[in-house]
């Protein structure tokens, strides 16, 4: 069973939400994953131009001639240039002028310097609807790793146009994505010079530990806001009310400034690295007599949050590589609609030392409230590790260990 699945009626606050909008319902794949549709190609050169008498009489009226020509080549050039980045046809990324004066190798505008030609942004069209957001770019071939809100903003998949930081735009075909991680990987073909961004991790990262977001907020390409991680492990639910649509994910909190526009794009750690993918801010609540919470694109309220890259790697090279999408599941039924813990229904082998009516309580230490929080938590952890699981059994307090184990996909509702 999977720990995207979940039993009852859904409980607790409704505040986690997209800086670019809500996540779509239902699965809506579109292409195949893995398998990006090949574009038309271009259209083939000019041959050669043809020669005519080199009379004299003629010179003057070919010279005029050549001027209209070449006019025309250029203008039609242009266009074929224009046509194919639409088309998805070969482009060369023109390098971006570098800080004019070195500021050595600790410096936050050297690390932002090296980092942007990797950072891409994309628009993406479906219909009237236009939805902006931010890229990484994982390797030479084209493949960019972005939230699946940001691709499919109402659950259906839009046409993606990429934006690089030397003004170039090219067409983007969907790899693949994973509605229940809420990460995409879209590939742009026939581009040279691309620059992948360093990838880190966020295992080593510690509370207070300073950190970078680049994006595009509110179409602010080239942005760039600091902050530090502000907390790890922090259980976030997003999307629909029930069943597929859900976004579950065990997040790193930063308040480096996260706002529509940012979806998709790096948090980098102290030497340039990404170690999140910025997908959630904490948005206003009507509950808390906010006065901005009838405004669904309210800025930054300092509270933000990422998708470890660890975690984002391991679907990124699943989509990449065609192959189904696996989650990390303890192999349990929950109640959802229990509060203070994550009640346990039923279990299956893989779990053996809980017990139908057991609490989880924590996960590693980190406190569950719910099981909304038990299914982010063991998500966010790679198949094979080991949990240390706090658990009230009877009124006792217990500690018991039990694996994690990779499941293909999602399964019914209610299962971590």
């Amino acid at each position: 069973m999977s720990v995207d699945e979940r039993a009852g009626d859904r409980g607790g606050p409704g505040w986690w939400s997209h800086p670019d909008g809500p996540t779509g319902h239902g699965p809506g794949f579109g292409l195949p994953p893995g398998r990006p549709v090949p574009l038309p190609a271009p259209p083939p050169a000019a041959g050669p131009a043809r020669r005519f008498p080199a009379r004299p009489a003629l010179r003057l009226l070919l010279g005029g001639l050549l001027v209209v020509v070449c006019a025309g080549l250029l203008g039609g050039g242009v266009g074929a240039v224009v046509q194919g980045s639409r088309q998805g046809g070969r482009i060369t990324l023109r390098p971006v002028p570098g800080a004019s004066v070195h500021r050595g190798s600790d410096s936050t505008a050297d690390v932002v310097q090296a980092a942007l030609p990797g950072v891409v942004y994309l628009r993406v069209t479906d219909g009237s609807d236009v939805v902006t957001g931010t890229g990484i770019v994982l390797d030479g071939k084209g493949d960019i790793l972005t939230n699946n809100h940001v691709v499919a903003p109402q659950g259906r998949l839009g046409r993606i146009t990429v934006s690089f930081n030397s003004g170039q735009q090219h067409a983007a075909l969907l790899v693949g994505r994973d509605v229940a991680s809420d990460l995409a990987v879209v590939r742009v073909q026939g581009v040279l010079g691309l620059r992948p961004i360093a990838l880190g991790s966020a295992a080593g990262l510690r509370v207070g530990d300073p950190v970078l977001a680049i994006g595009a907020p509110f179409g602010l390409r080239s942005t760039v806001t600091s902050g530090i991680v502000s907390s790890l492990d922090r259980p976030v639910t997003m999307g629909g009310a029930a069943g597929p649509g859900l976004s579950y994910l065990d997040a790193l909190q930063t308040d480096a400034a996260i706002n529509p526009g940012n979806s998709g794009g790096p948090l980098l750690d102290a030497a340039g690295e990404v170690v999140g993918v910025n997908t959630a801010i904490r948005s206003a609540d009507p509950a808390d007599g906010d006065p901005y919470a009838a405004d669904q694109q309210t800025g930054s309220t300092g509270v933000g949050f990422a998708i470890p890259i660890d975690q984002a790697m391991r679907v990124a090279t699943q989509l990449i590589d065609g192959v189904r999408v696996t989650h990390t599941a303890l192999g349990v039924q929950l109640a959802l609609g229990y509060q203070g813990g994550g009640q346990v229904l039923r279990t299956t082998p893989a779990a053996a030392a809980l017990l139908p009516g057991d609490v989880v309580t924590q996960v590693d230490g980190t406190p569950v409230s719910s099981a909304d929080d038990l299914i982010a938590l063991v998500r966010g952890r790679a198949p094979g590790a080991v949990a240390e699981l706090g658990v009230q059994r009877g009124g006792v307090a217990l500690t018991v260990e039990v694996r994690l184990h990779a499941v293909a996909g999602a399964a019914a509702s209610g299962a971590a």
